[in-house]
């Protein structure tokens, strides 16, 4: 297993940017299992095909896609190695507040046993 380093303020910055718009998310949803053409994607939403680009360069910019050009047809599919960093670091978070929450509570109890006495 090659071991991954972590992701830098500005890939963290561009992540979150483009996971948070709902059709970026749906990109990514949708190009999981396979890849699938832009213009395949651009019919399923009520938007400009050039909006629907848009939105492809920032998944791609942020590393969440791979886009690779068959003939005319620009294909794309989600990136797995960047999804499972992205996930590494969520989890980080995750564990980061499970701690200070616990502390609290470790405080509370504290402070209601004290109480108590």
């Amino acid at each position: 297993m090659v071991a991954q380093r972590e992701l830098s303020d500005g890939e963290v910055d561009r992540i979150f940017r483009a996971l948070a718009d709902a059709t970026r998310r749906d990109i990514l949803r949708r190009t999981i299992d396979a890849e699938q053409s832009v213009s395949a994607l651009a019919a399923d939403y009520d938007m400009s095909f050039a909006a629907v680009q848009k939105h492809v360069a920032v998944l791609e910019a942020a590393r969440l896609i791979v886009k690779r050009a068959e003939g005319r047809e620009r294909l794309v599919r989600t990136d797995p190695e960047m999804i499972a960093r992205a996930q590494v670091l969520l989890e980080r978070y995750q564990e980061l507040w499970r701690h200070r929450i616990d502390r609290i509570d470790a405080l509370l109890a504290e402070a209601s046993d004290e109480h108590d006495t």
